[in-house]
Parts: structure tokens; C-alpha cells; sequence
């Protein structure tokens, strides 16, 4: 006799529905993660060495950058990372939107 899986629908971000502690702050240092990741293998085609050297931060830290360790990267220092990929940062504070229970952060990515 088989068994039915239960299937549940997700909230949007994996960290919430895993019942991360923050899962907005979370969320968002992940998508900067993937940013930078994008920017260096996509864009800029660089091997772990050169990134390294252009970041200047060890070759194991960007194998942890690409490989999504979260626990190895503040968002301080990812903003940090992105400025030496010549991306400007902008952070926007404003009140949280009516419908909105609580405050929230989010990443938006420009072209």
C-alpha cells in the first residue's frame, strides 16, 4: 500500500518555512550571495584563483561563497565584495506598507 506524501505550499522564502530566526535577513544575504556569484562565473568567467586575488579574500572563502555557506559571510562584508566588483550598493530605509504585519528586507537587483 503506498502512502501520499503531504505536499505544502511554501511561503516564498525556504528560510521561513525552515523556521530560520530571520528569515528575511536570511533571504537576503543568500540573493546577494548568488549575485556575486552570478557577477564572478557568469559574467566575469573567473576562476576561484582570480576571484580570490580581486577580492582579496582566500580561495577557500570563495569556494564557500559559490557553494551558498551563509555562515561564512556577513552582509557587511558582501556589500563590501560587491563594491570591489564595481557594483554601487543603495539602501533604502522606509516604513513598512500598511498591509504589512511586520517590517521586512528585501534585495531588489538592477540590470
Amino acid at each position: 500500500m503506498k502512502t501520499k506524501e503531504k505536499v505544502y505550499r511554501g511561503s516564498g522564502n525556504v528560510f521561513a518555512d525552515i523556521g530560520a530566526a530571520y528569515p528575511g535577513r536570511t533571504l537576503a544575504r543568500a540573493q546577494i550571495m548568488f549575485r556575486i556569484a552570478e557577477i564572478i562565473i557568469k559574467e566575469r568567467h573567473l576562476t576561484q584563483k582570480e576571484a580570490s586575488e580581486l577580492l582579496d579574500i582566500p580561495q577557500s572563502k570563495i569556494s564557500c561563497l559559490v557553494n551558498g555557506k551563509l555562515s561564512m559571510f556577513s552582509i557587511d562584508l558582501l556589500l563590501v565584495l560587491l563594491n570591489k566588483l564595481d557594483r554601487d550598493v543603495e539602501i533604502i530605509i522606509k516604513p513598512k506598507t500598511k498591509e504589512e504585519k511586520v517590517a521586512s528586507t528585501h534585495v531588489l537587483v538592477a540590470a
